[in-house]
C-alpha cells in the first residue's frame, strides 16, 4: 500500500505507528477527519497476519467512524486504533500503559475506547496515562462497556427496517440469521429473542456459540453455513467485509442489518443488495449506539443514562430517514447514508472561522 496516496484519496489526516519493544507493543492509530470534533474510536486488538492487514483494517475503521459520528449528529470526528497481538495471549498491563502514552501524545485529537479484543479493564490501564478515554467502568462515573448500547441501537434499527419491508416493526415470528455472538451479538440476541424472533446463530468462537445455545436455547450452525440459512433478516455482527460477490447470492433474507463495521467489502456491494431487492441498513448508522452512548460522557453535564436510552431509540428514525432518501433519489441506502454524512461534514467546513481568544 502506498500509504500517502491512500490517505490523499480518502482525506485522512494522520496515521501514527506506535512501537514499544520493551512491552511488545505494535500498534497503529488512524485519524480520518476532525472537522466536526476530536476523533473518537476504539482500540481493536487482533492477531493480524501482516502489518498491511492491520493498516488496511485501521484505515477502513477510522473512516467509518467519521461517517458514524456524522450520521449520528455528534460533534466528533473519526479515528481508530489497532494493536497487533492475540488478546488471549499478549494482553498485559504494561502494553496498555504504553499505548496510553501514545494516545496522550496526540493532545486530545484522538479519544479512545474499547473494540474487539479489548476490555474495560484494559481501558483502565490506558487511562493511567491519558485522560482521552471513554467507556470506563460505571462506578468511575462513565458509561461502561458500550456493547449493550450498540446492541440496543441495532435492535431499534432492525425494527425500522421491518417497518419498511413488512409493514410492521414487530419482530414476532421473523427468522433471523445472526452472524457473530460476541459482546454486541450476544446482547442483540437477547433483544431479538425477547421480541419473539426465531434465531439461528454462528460464530467462529465455539465458546461464544455454545454460550448462546446453552443460555438462550438458540440453534447454532457452522460459521461457513450462516449465509445459507433460510431467513427474513441476515444480521452480521462479527468482523467486516462479509457482504461481497460470493456471499450476496447465497443470502435468502430481505433485510441485511447488523452490528459489524464495514460489512460491505466494496461500496458497489450496497448497490448490488439494492438491485436484488434486499434492504441494507448502513452499518455505521445502525451500529452507532455505542458512540452515541460514549459521546454523552464528553458533554459538560456528563453521562445521563435516561438521555442515552432516548437517543439510542432515535436510531429507528435515522434509519427511516436514510430509507426515505434512498427511495426518493432512487439510490441504494448505502449511498444515501454516505451523502447525508458527507453533507453534514461539508456544511461544517463552510462555516466561517472567527477568531476566539
Amino acid at each position: 500500500m502506498n500509504i500517502l496516496d491512500y490517505m490523499g484519496a480518502y482525506d485522512y489526516e494522520q496515521v501514527v505507528f506506535c512501537r514499544d519493544a520493551g512491552v511488545g507493543l505494535r500498534a497503529i492509530i488512524a485519524i480520518h477527519d476532525t472537522t466536526l470534533g476530536p476523533a473518537l474510536g476504539g482500540i481493536r486488538m487482533w492477531p493480524y497476519a501482516t502489518e498491511e492487514e492491520a493498516l488496511t483494517d485501521v484505515l477502513r475503521l477510522a473512516r467509518a467512524m467519521t461517517y458514524k459520528s456524522a450520521a449520528a449528529g455528534l460533534h466528533l470526528g473519526g479515528g481508530k486504533a489497532v494493536i497487533m497481538g492475540d488478546p488471549q495471549r499478549d494482553r498485559n498491563e504494561a502494553l496498555f500503559l504504553s499505548f496510553g502514552r501514545f494516545v496522550e501524545s496526540l493532545g486530545g485529537r484522538y479519544i479512545t475506547t474499547e473494540d474487539v479484543g479489548v476490555t474495560v479493564r484494559d481501558l483502565e490501564w490506558v487511562s493511567q496515562e491519558t485522560s482521552h478515554v471513554t467507556g470506563l467502568p460505571i462506578e468511575a462515573g462513565s458509561s461502561g462497556d458500550p456493547s449493550p448500547a450498540t446492541a440496543f441501537g441495532v435492535y431499534n434499527g432492525i425494527r425500522a427496517c421491518c417497518q419498511e419491508v413488512y409493514g410492521t416493526d414487530s419482530l414476532k415470528g421473523l427468522r433471523i440469521a445472526l452472524q457473530g455472538v460476541g459482546k454486541v451479538g450476544y446482547h442483540l440476541a437477547q433483544h431479538l429473542r425477547e421480541a419473539g424472533a426465531m434465531l439461528t446463530v454462528a460464530d467462529i468462537n465455539e465458546a461464544a456459540a455454545r454460550r448462546v445455545k446453552e443460555e438462550l436455547g438458540i440453534p447454532v450452525v457452522p460459521a461457513r453455513d450462516i449465509y445459507d440459512v433460510d431467513c427474513d433478516i441476515f444480521s452480521p455482527c462479527a468482523l467486516g467485509g462479509v457482504i461481497h460477490d460470493e456471499t450476496i447470492p447465497r443470502l435468502k433474507a430481505k433485510i441485511v442489518a447488523g452490528a459489524a463495521n464495514n460489512q460491505l467489502l466494496e461500496g458497489r456491494h450496497g448497490d448490488e443488495l439494492a438491485r436484488r431487492g434486499i434492504l441494507y441498513a448502513p452499518d455505521y448508522v445502525i451500529n452507532g449506539g455505542g458512540v452515541i452512548n460514549l459521546a454523552l460522557e464528553l458533554t459538560p453535564a456528563g453521562y445521563d443514562e435516561e438521555l442515552a436510552h432516548s437517543r439510542l431509540e432515535g436510531i429507528y428514525d435515522t434509519i427511516q430517514r436514510v430509507i426515505a432518501r434512498a427511495k426518493k433519489e432512487a439510490i441504494s441506502t448505502a449511498r444515501a447514508a454516505d451523502l447525508q454524512a458527507e453533507e453534514r461534514i461539508a456544511a461544517a467546513r463552510r462555516i466561517k472561522r472567527l477568531y476566539l481568544e
